[in-house]
């Protein structure tokens, strides 16, 4: 018999009753998750029908405990068994539904079918309540009843199966909530009584999906900090994190926030990561594109309207394309477009400060690195009327070639006849007096010996192209690209490496554009950037009070 109820408990926990009535009401259960938004947002999404559903899943809980209650204390393990089907219920059930709550609602339920006298039954709901009212963590008060009630059948007089079924249902729930906890130590944790993390006509909320650059970046989270120091005595190797962190879920790791455009808008933008480092990225295609799609569903949970794709996640899945096809529900964008207007804008100051060195534009060489790219060979088509001899360096020797030609005939019409190298062998810029490179390489790819003494090198690169020994070259100059100037007074909870908590990747800036212009049309994706997005960007940046880092 108990082995019978235990299999039905676990089947009727892994119905997924809110899912059917959200579908039956047309809504999206994604888009309303306590948990990822806070009750108050969560209720203003879709009202009444959050409280429908948090009854039917008290019911998956309530039920099964019900109908054990002959086992008396020891009928916990139905609820045990229920919760579990909640939390990872068959393929059956699971495929079609992919999302599934954090089940405080069963919890709650099994509590309340526990037949347990009713003063030590409200013992955890005031356990609850208390964490609630203390903290404003849903998370906190949600965990603060399985573990009341955990220790109360450890130390009153239940049997010990009793109190072995307590603290499997705590720690079921305690791995359910990692994410949350991992929030609340980063800061980003919704909590009672927040402004609701809501688009709005005075507020905007977009995603972006970041990596690590190399494993120190994993010490900026507080949920990973503990294992430096184990990584440092060699206790824990690098190659256990890399493999660790192919098995990571992306996550919220950081926000920027206080960024207030000019015409008064505020921008949330939630950081999400999952912690692929480059060369993991570039060699696992596969994971990389599902760990991107995950990434855009939980920007979905959150509110997101927009996620950009950043750094090597730029290039995952024919540049966003895959992605966007997978998770419709939002908007998808690579940030090419304002990349390549940021690039724009500032080569002309960057040519006038060289001219104005004493060093004559006319008689300078000028090299361009990763010219097989839209946003090198960009850069190749503004300053080739403007150099006296351009090289150029790609991957695809017949691509590039057939790209120079054509600017070289372009430039002919207009009576400006450049002199154009093409090549594949990076050692080539050695000749150059200016140097613009802009690759999707995981490593640096330029190094002291292709640098000639007081060349200029503006480095588009993320990661950057120019290995840091390059700034010991006498005279060399390195001047970072497409960084961009948050308006208001804003700051990001991460480090992000552009400079200054205000200063971000053009891709990041073109993210929060587009969630507040509404323009999705204009999104980047595919390696295609039309040039009219490319001035759109310029136009509504300037407008918005976003400012290119020269």
């Amino acid at each position: 018999m108990g082995v019978f109820l235990a299999l039905l408990s676990y089947l009727l926990g892994a119905l997924p009753l809110g899912q059917w009535l959200f579908k039956a009401r047309g809504l999206d259960a994604r888009s309303a998750s306590v948990y990822a938004l806070g009750l108050e947002a969560a209720w203003k999404k879709v009202g009444c029908w959050l409280l429908a559903a948090f009854v039917l899943d008290f019911l998956k809980g309530f039920g099964p405990v019900f109908l054990g209650r002959g086992f008396g204390a020891e009928a916990l393990w139905f609820g045990l068994f229920a919760y579990l089907g909640h939390l990872y219920p068959l393929p059956f059930f699971r495929e079609p539904w992919p999302l599934r709550g954090k089940g405080f609602a069963v919890l709650l339920g099994v509590l309340f079918a526990l037949p347990i006298p009713y003063v030590h039954g409200a013992l955890p709901l005031v356990a609850s309540l208390a964490a609630l009212a203390l903290t404003g963590s849903y998370a906190l008060a949600a965990l603060a009843l399985p573990l009341s009630l955990a220790l109360l059948l450890t130390l009153g007089p239940y049997p010990p199966g009793a109190a072995w079924a307590g603290w499997g249902l705590f720690l079921l729930a305690l791995w359910r909530f990692k994410e949350n906890l991992g929030r609340l130590l980063e800061g980003t944790e919704p909590r009672l009584g927040d402004p609701l993390p809501l688009p709005s006509e005075r507020q905007v909320v977009c995603a972006f999906l970041i990596h690590p650059l190399t494993v120190e970046d994993f010490w900026q989270s507080p949920r990973f900090r503990p294992f430096k120091p184990l990584v440092d005595r060699g206790l824990l190797k690098l190659s256990w994190i890399e493999g660790l962190a192919e098995r990571f879920r992306p996550m919220k790791v950081g926000e920027v926030r206080g960024v207030r455009t000019l015409d008064g808008r505020e921008v949330l933008c939630h950081l999400l990561s999952a912690p692929l480092l480059p060369h993991q990225i570039v060699g696992k295609p596969h994971l990389a594109l599902q760990r991107a799609i995950q990434g855009a569903r939980l920007a979905q949970e959150l509110g997101a309207t927009v996620v950009g794709l950043g750094a090597f996640w730029s290039v995952v899945g024919d540049k966003g394309k895959a992605v966007q096809e997978a998770v419709p529900g939002i908007e998808v964008t690579n940030g090419g477009a304002y990349t390549a207007g940021t690039v724009k804008a500032a080569i002309p100051s960057i040519l006038a400060h060289f001219a104005a060195s004493g060093r004559p534009l006319k008689e300078a060489t000028a090299a361009v690195v990763g010219a097989n790219g839209v946003v090198a060979f960009g850069i190749a088509r503004q300053i080739a009327p403007l150099v006296g001899r351009l090289i150029l360096v790609g991957r695809n020797l017949e691509r590039l070639s057939r790209a120079a030609e054509s600017l070289r005939k372009n430039l002919e019409r207009k009576g400006q006849p450049p002199e154009l190298l093409v090549t594949t062998e990076i050692a080539a810029i050695r000749e150059a007096d200016l140097v613009f490179t802009a690759t999707s390489d995981p490593n640096p790819v330029i190094y002291p010996e292709h640098v000639k003494p007081g060349a200029w090198i503006y480095d588009e690169g993320v990661p950057p192209d120019v290995h840091p020994s390059v700034r010991e070259v006498p005279g060399v100059r390195v001047i970072p690209g497409g960084v961009v100037r948050l308006p208001g007074e804003a700051r990001s909870t991460l480090d992000l490496h552009f400079g200054g908590p205000d200063q971000v990747p053009a891709c990041l800036a073109e993210t929060m554009i587009l969630a507040a212009e509404g323009a999705f049309d204009r999104k980047s994706l595919g390696g295609e950037v039309k040039a009219e997005n490319i001035q759109f960007f310029v136009e509504r940046a300037e407008a918005l009070g976003f400012k290119v880092v020269e």
